[in-house]
């Protein structure tokens, strides 16, 4: 990679933000000689992003930290349409009451990491309903259709994965690579965005909006992509037994946000702490050189600051102390996750299997007798052996809770209602 002189590409090549440019070179100097419009496009299908999201957000947040502007566009338009990108079935359609909803939930999560304004670099969002609902079909067709042809959209991964799995691709989606090509389109019209940022699986779509906006306008746009963000033992990053890892403390608590990045494997901790904190680079290489038992310190600072960003230093301290509390003092601190049970079905008898499911300690009851077999549940701290074994309100602490834990550092509070 030849040595780069802009303070935001310098940033994100050191953290191991950059996968692909369309021009780096071009877009390095244009970063030296003024400041960069950029944007991520998120579509709405959800209330919250999850933390397959958190890599472009940081690339936002560094972009505005160095001086440039970001844009976060919701796709209020083309979440109506879907992405098939990595998708092997039509996405669920929601309605214009829905994704309103949902982008309102989502901008929460923004307000943590950027700095919205409409003056110098303040962050700006933008839905492309704002454009996409106004489209007349024919003009559309006839002005930006003329721009791509059949054969190039059957190349993409987005496209081919989908004919050779041999599922469905409807025209809805096969539509979608064009208006997210539009989208960069407008917004360089609009805000003079130069620049689309997004994950490695996005890169055909952005090198269409690319081309199109040099075809359209005689533009000069860029295109950046990150990588594909794995665990060392090679697993997609994100994923936990009980299901995604939001970023809203709604779906998904603060405390099980920070106990998300604790469980991080040792091989991951120091490229996460680039990736997904705001910490010095040198203060990040001290803690790679830990060895041993010592890489757990290293994963709570990990732990702490990840969580410090996305829910504030309170939240963050909180669930760092909760933890302490729990897996080194041994008691049962009032932070940890609570879930409410009837208070019948405990008087009746409840099986653990079940319980373990409905905490979300598990995704269902099989995998709740696994855990069980294997030795991995525990109520009150006390191991469960039988598979069939049932809990009720005699299992209740002298604070009126039952302490339930999957492995070593998953628990939940279960309060009797």
């Amino acid at each position: 990679m030849p040595a780069l002189n802009s303070e935001f590409l310098k940033v994100i090549s050191e953290r191991g933000y950059l996968h692909q440019c369309t021009d780096l070179d071009t877009l390095d100097q244009r970063a030296v000689d003024g400041m960069v419009t950029a944007y991520v496009g998120y579509d709405a299908t959800a209330d919250s992003l999850h933390i397959g999201n958190l890599v472009s957000i940081m690339m936002l947040h560094w972009m505005q930290q160095t001086g440039h502007r970001p844009i976060v566009l919701m796709g209020g338009g083309t979440t109506k349409v879907g992405d098939p990108s990595g998708r092997d079935e039509t996405r669920r359609l929601l309605t214009d009451e829905q994704i309103n909803a949902n982008i309102s939930g989502i901008r929460q999560t923004f307000d943590r990491f950027l700095t919205f304004g409409d003056d110098g670099n303040g962050a700006l969002l933008v839905n492309n309903a704002d454009w996409l609902d106004k489209l007349q079909y024919i003009p559309f067709l006839r002005d930006v259709g003329q721009h791509f042809t059949i054969n190039r959209m059957l190349t993409f991964d987005s496209v081919k994965l989908r004919l050779d799995r041999e599922q469905p691709l409807t025209f809805l989606e096969f539509n979608y690579m064009i208006l997210q090509a539009y989208d960069f389109l407008e917004l360089a019209q609009r805000h003079d965005c130069a620049l689309q940022m997004g994950g490695s699986d996005q890169w055909g779509n952005i090198i269409n909006g690319v081309e199109l906006g040099r075809r359209v306008d005689n533009k000069s746009l860029f295109g950046l992509t990150t990588p594909l963000i794995t665990t060392s033992s090679g697993a997609k990053m994100g994923k936990t037994a009980a299901g995604a890892v939001w970023l809203s403390a709604e779906k998904f608590s603060p405390y099980d946000y920070w106990q998300f990045w604790r469980n991080t494997e040792d091989g991951d901790v120091a490229r996460f702490l680039r990736l997904f904190t705001t910490m010095p680079l040198d203060e990040i290489a001290k803690l790679e050189a830990l060895e041993g038992a010592e890489i757990n310190d290293a994963k709570k600072v990990l732990a702490t600051e990840a969580t410090r960003l996305m829910h504030g230093s309170e939240a963050a301290d909180s669930a760092a102390d909760t933890a302490r509390q729990t897996f080194e003092a041994g008691t049962v601190a009032e932070s940890l996750p609570t879930i409410e049970i009837p208070r019948d079905d405990l008087a009746a008898g409840m099986a653990v299997f079940a319980l373990l499911a409905a905490a979300g300690l598990t995704a269902s009851n099989s995998e709740s007798r696994r855990l069980i077999k294997g030795g991995g549940c525990r109520v009150n701290d006390v191991a469960v052996k039988d598979e069939k074994a049932e809990i009720g309100l005699d299992a209740l602490d002298g604070d009126g809770v039952i302490k339930l834990s999957a492995g070593k550092k998953r628990h939940v509070l279960v309060r009797p209602v």
